[in-house]
């Protein structure tokens, strides 16, 4: 077992010494090198215990190949992005989100301004750095929480990175365990929504006196309707993709067709974005329309400078902007075939699984997983990677689907990893919205309440589908 737990335990020494030296930034490339250097360290566990490079190869690629077609599914994504940008979808979606906000009902309706908008734009992060900002401001402006409406922009923001298929956590948590992207998100839907509903419920009892529509919300519709022709058709792209999950068709080809209609109405109604893109960066460009979509698609949208902090929101998107998730998911891959072909898997497995008698015993060590690794390991990425590739035997093993295992995945990992002070996603959260993590931790409701439901619905049998059985000819 110490045998085992060496290459683990350097793992845990290595993204502590990274997010000590890198913060933030710590998942751009420092992670990712910490990941290979434990592949290493396993692939001499490997060879301790008598084990051929070849098979250690094997355990790698195979794992590598099952995320292969998740990966091109985060490309797309990416081209999606910016193809929704630039046709006015994602602003339009920002800009009549932001109607919603009640001055009577502040909290709560900060939530869900913020949901909407990482709804459509599919980052918590974006988010928080842009509306949260305006709304931390506006916040302050009125004597009213810091806490609170930290509490309430982060509870938003989550909700919406939870459910959008445009998010690289939700690719990623699908990814991890091999199924398929849309089912993984209607299923969320079971703890999801619930938990969402009671933190609106308590943030409306929470009292705010705000007289008027804010300004600085008033000042973010105004830019938004002077750089892109907002309408109601804009938004056509996200009806068709609200069309095609009905339809149960598969992700990549629908996120494919979604890009393709974004494409269609940039060209049809924001012809004028389109061509400053293109002139900004390249100013002889001899076919400006065409140029400036292929560069959405590939590099995303950037806008112009008089759109000073909108422009945070707005510039994303593109193949470009995925490329470093893919490297993510290599990399944590790459350690997990090893983990996998070297047996430290199973054995550890065992270990964690040895007190696990009920379903609802084995969605709390999945739940207790998720937050133990982004404890330990100070990412999110790897709370949804690491547990993931742990504990899907078991599940198999037990008759679960997996899409309880992603769901689960997202409903501790994805949204614990905001409260640890020392994690990537709480230094942000600390420093984008100026409110200590501890601070706004209590009000966070929906990572807080989220994880709760996801281990009573286990000892409950509440919504735990059982996996379909093939026949074997």
């Amino acid at each position: 077992m110490l045998l085992s737990l060496a290459p683990i335990a350097l793992l845990v020494v290595l993204l502590s010494a990274s997010v000590a030296l890198f913060g933030s930034d710590a998942s751009y490339g420092p992670n990712q090198v910490a990941l290979i250097i434990a592949s290493a360290a396993t692939m001499l566990v490997g060879w301790r215990r008598g084990l051929t490079w070849q098979r250690l190869q094997e355990g790698m690629v195979d794992a590598i190949t099952v995320s292969i077609m998740p990966m091109m599914i985060l490309l797309s994504v990416g081209a999606l992005i910016g193809s929704w940008i630039i046709s006015g979808t994602v602003p339009g979606m920002i800009y009549y989100g932001v109607q919603l906000l009640d001055p009577d009902l502040f909290y709560a309706a900060s939530a869900v301004i913020c949901a909407l908008a990482s709804l459509s734009l599919g980052s918590s992060w974006t988010v928080a750095g842009t509306l949260g900002i305006g709304l931390m401001g506006i916040a302050t402006t009125y004597g009213l929480s810091p806490a609170v409406t930290a509490g309430a922009v982060i509870s938003g923001a989550y909700f919406g990175d939870k459910l959008s298929p445009l998010s690289d956590t939700t690719n990623l948590a699908a990814a991890a365990v091999g199924v398929d992207l849309f089912e993984h998100i209607k299923n969320m839907l079971w703890t999801t929504l619930p938990a969402f509903v009671i933190a609106l419920i308590v943030f409306s009892m929470i009292s705010s006196e705000v007289a008027t529509t804010p300004e600085n919300i008033a000042q973010i519709r105004t830019a938004l309707s002077e750089q892109f022709a907002v309408s109601l058709w804009v938004l056509s792209p996200l009806f068709l993709m609200l069309l095609l999950i009905y339809l149960r068709v598969p992700a990549y080809p629908a996120i494919l067709l979604c890009t393709l209609a974004g494409t269609a109405y940039a060209a049809s109604f924001q012809p004028e974005v389109v061509r400053a893109l293109a002139i900004a960066a390249h100013p002889d460009s001899p076919a400006p329309l065409v140029q400036g979509l292929w560069m959405a698609l590939f590099s995303g949208y950037q806008s112009p400078a008089e759109l000073g902090e909108l422009s945070k929101l707005l510039d994303k998107g593109g193949l470009a902007s995925m490329l470093n998730t893919l490297f993510l998911i290599i990399t944590a891959m790459t350690f997990g075939g090893m983990l996998d072909s070297t047996g430290i898997l199973r054995q550890l497995l065992d270990w964690v699984l040895r007190g696990v008698r009920r379903t609802g015993d084995l969605i709390l060590a999945t739940v207790t997983g998720g937050v133990i690794t982004n404890i330990l390991a100070a990412d999110q990425f790897l709370a949804i990677t690491l547990p993931g590739r742990l504990f899907t035997t078991a599940y198999d093993e037990r008759g679960l689907s997996r899409l309880s295992l992603s769901r689960t995945l997202e409903d501790s990992a994805t949204l614990t990893s905001v409260l640890v002070p020392w994690n990537t996603c709480g230094a942000f959260m600390t420093a984008t919205l100026g409110v200590a993590t501890f601070e706004y931790a209590p009000y966070a409701l929906f990572n807080l309440i989220c994880p709760v439901l996801a281990v009573v619905f286990g000892y409950l049998l509440i919504a735990q589908p059982q996996a379909q059985v093939r026949a074997v000819t």
